[in-house]
Parts: C-alpha cells; structure tokens; sequence
C-alpha cells in the first residue's frame, strides 16, 4: 500500500513540507509505504483544453505530470498540499492537478484523497476546500482528521510549534491509513460499487 504526498510549496524544505512530513511519517507507522513530490518549485503550464490526453493515453505536455501519473493509478491514496496564496491553493499545484486529474482515464474510484494547507494565518479553509474538489468528482473518499487539515507558521520553526495543527496531520495520517485498508478489505470482500453508463447532461440544449 503506497501514498503519494504532493507538495506544492515552492520551498521543498517549508512550511507545507514540514506537515506533509508528518503524515508520511504517521503513515508509515501504520505500515503505508509514502512518497514526497515536489511541484511547487516545477515548471508547470495550466491545461489548455486540447483533449489530446483523450488520444494519447497522457497529456500532451511531457512534464512531471505525465511522471507522477503512473504512480497515481498504482497508488492507494493522495495527499495534495499546498500554501495558502490570496486564500487560494498555489497556482503551479493547480495546473498540476487538473492536469493530472484530467489527462489519466484510469478509474479512481476508492483511491482516498486528502488535502493540507499551511497559512501564515489566513485562507485556509478556503484552500482546503478548494483542493478536496478533485476527489469528490472522482468518486475518492476524503481522508478527514480532528480538525480541517492545516498548519500555521511562517516558517517550518513555526509550523513544529503548531501542536495542535501537527496532532491533526497525525490524526489525518492514522486515519488515512485506516480507510485505505479497510478498502483493501471492502474490495476483496465485495468489490468495488456497480458503475452506471456514464451521463452527461449540458446546461444548455
């Protein structure tokens, strides 16, 4: 069983590193394999609706995307982490994930998502929310915790004095660890839920 952790920090080394560090190390001792991706520090375009994904079988722009991508589909679950930047996720983890999320057609049904934020101060729940859209519409459970998953500081100094915030990342990562494995064992169990043919309905006819 494997986790992938991406950081969309430009710092590999800050704020939203030193959480994600906590929830692989959590994951870990729950026996989940774990593996840290630095984006935010990547050249990374923004998808530019060209559909050639849909042909190709990966996304037209040969980046860390189409890297990461063979990992996502062999993956249990993962965790997209982000600074908070106008109370928004930062901008190179968004390209990174819509293209991501965009360009791969395998199903992604019952891979656990969970999102981390770290703020100076504000913005996060709005960031949190933000990223925990690209589960939802992928049919991936939420990984939650015993508060919405952010940190606070301004340095990863500050973000190791946030006991409350390091306490929710391993309270995210031990309870990550417990969905993936109790999918593992739905799945053998009973397989995964019966999937209708695809609808898909426009605003405007």
């Amino acid at each position: 069983m494997k986790v992938l952790l991406i950081n969309g920090s430009p710092h590999r080394n800050g704020c939203t590193f030193t959480a994600l560090s906590e929830v692989a190390k959590t994951l870990e001792n729950e026996g989940i394999e774990t593996e840290i991706i630095q984006v935010g520090s990547q050249n990374v375009r923004g998808c530019i609706a060209c559909n050639k994904c849909a042909q190709k079988g990966s996304c037209v722009f040969d980046d860390i995307v189409n890297e990461t991508a063979a990992k996502f589909e062999a993956c249990d679950g993962i965790v997209l982490g982000s600074p908070v930047y106008y109370a928004s996720a930062n901008g190179t983890l968004v390209s990174f994930a819509d293209r991501l999320f965009y360009s791969t057609a395998f199903d992604k049904t019952m891979k656990v998502g969970a999102a981390v934020v770290s703020a100076r101060r504000g913005g996060c729940s709005a960031t949190f929310e933000e990223l925990n859209k690209y589960f939802t519409i992928s049919g991936m459970p939420v990984a939650s915790s015993q508060y919405w998953n952010q940190v606070h500081g301004f340095t990863p100094q500050d973000v190791q004095k946030d006991e409350e915030g390091l306490q929710t990342m391993r309270t995210l990562g031990r309870n990550m660890a417990f969905l993936i494995k109790s999918i593992a064992l739905g799945k053998e169990k009973y397989g995964l839920p019966e999937k209708e043919p695809r609808v898909s309905t426009n605003f405007i006819r």
